[in-house]
């Protein structure tokens, strides 16, 4: 094998690597956002619950002077 070819050949394998690298970054970044989401969404469905179980609660005040 020629220097040129053995040259592009680990030009070829470090974009790979390189590319493997970003790509499991993206993974990891999308893990770390996820248990974050589900609690923000496990909030919202609960709060929608206690309003369709009693949907009279907090709708109006009563005041007497």
């Amino acid at each position: 094998m020629d220097i040129a070819a053995l040259s592009m050949n680990l030009s070829q394998m470090k974009i790979a690597q390189q590319a493997s690298i970003s790509v499991m970054k993206m993974a990891m970044d999308t893990v770390e956002v996820q248990p974050v989401d589900l609690t923000q969404m496990l909030e919202v469905n609960t709060k929608m619950m206690e309003q369709s179980i009693t949907p009279h609660l907090g709708k109006t005040i009563d005041i007497r002077l």
